[in-house]
């Protein structure tokens, strides 16, 4: 499973999702995006544009699935 967080998503408590995903062991993966909110939107002085963040988590989600499919 892949877990793809935002840093500062108030909706979601980044302590809790970390603990879920450590409970789960080898099975989960979690990706933390820095300073994204619940909607994955970064704030501007983060140097970054929600473009990026779209960027990185598509990067993520393909290593993600080349490590589940391709051992």
């Amino acid at each position: 499973m892949l877990f793809i967080q935002g840093g500062k998503d108030n909706l979601a408590e980044l302590p809790l999702i970390r603990s879920i995903t450590e409970s789960l062991g080898a099975r989960a993966t979690l990706h933390v995006v820095d300073e994204a909110d619940h909607s994955f939107h970064v704030p501007r002085r983060s140097g970054r544009t929600d473009a990026d963040v779209i960027d990185e988590m598509a990067d993520v989600v393909v290593d993600w699935l080349r490590k589940q499919f391709i051992r």
